[in-house]
């Protein structure tokens, strides 16, 4: 059974109107990276929760969660308002099981996300361990709008410091923004744009992460097995290792 914590919320930045990064200190613990929590709210009288994974490196003294307000939601409307110095639950332990120890060895590491979803690379990226395990790393983040490209600083450091192992490639449907893709992930493999984007290759040394938009996952991970990569197994490992992120 689950146990909680109570927290103190420091930071609520915000992205643009909608998108928006919680920023939450609490009593010390343990997770890994890709890991997610529930955070509760006290509504009516009961505590309402939801999962959200945790963008911090496990080192990281503070919790950072990404979050996109749906306006006919519960929860997300109760995140939007929360300010500096209120008090939020997690839940303890963590859970999850899209973490990079659950991924075969490869040559390259793909991380593509959509929205949200690039929540857990980030926190991947903050450890050491893709950086020791890949000769190369290529994270692509798929949004509707360029203001949706969150932590784009962060990964440009991180670019900067890692130099021809980690490549940043942004993918945005209804806008054209500077060194943007634009369309969907499954057609930009199909079509060859994104591995040219990047500079690589999908092949049996590709080992790739996909987390977000279940439709995007979904007719990805069918192409990509078409293309000789299928889904990764604990009881058959193979090349792709997903997660619906709503």
């Amino acid at each position: 059974m689950a146990q909680w914590i109570t927290g103190e919320v420091i930071e609520n930045y915000a992205w643009n109107q909608e998108l928006f990064s919680v920023r939450v200190r609490t009593q010390p613990f343990e997770f890994i990276a890709g890991q997610f929590v529930r955070l509760g709210l006290q509504h009516d009288g009961g505590r309402i929760q939801r999962a959200y994974s945790l963008v911090n490196g496990p080192d990281e003294g503070v919790l950072d969660f990404l979050v996109n307000r749906v306006h006919d939601g519960l929860f997300s409307p109760m995140l939007h308002d929360l300010r500096a110095g209120q008090s939020i639950e997690v839940s303890q332990p963590p859970s999850g099981f899209f973490t990079l120890n659950e991924v075969p060895d490869g040559d390259s590491l793909w991380l593509i996300s959509t929205g949200t979803g690039i929540g857990p690379y980030l926190s991947m990226l903050s450890t050491d361990i893709p950086w020791q395990r890949f000769k190369r790393i290529h994270l692509i983040h798929a949004v509707r709008f360029a203001a949706d490209l969150a932590y784009s600083a962060k990964i440009l450091e991180w670019v900067k410091a890692h130099p021809g192992q980690l490549t940043y490639q942004p993918v945005v449907s209804r806008e054209d923004h500077a060194g943007a893709l634009r369309g969907r992930i499954p057609a930009l493999i199909k079509s060859g744009d994104l591995q040219r984007a990047v500079g690589d290759v999908l092949d049996e040394r590709a080992q790739v992460m996909l987390c977000g938009n279940p439709e995007m996952i979904r007719d990805a991970k069918v192409l990509l097995n078409d293309m000789g990569l299928p889904k990764n197994l604990r009881r058959k490992p193979g090349n792709v290792t997903v997660e619906h992120y709503w």
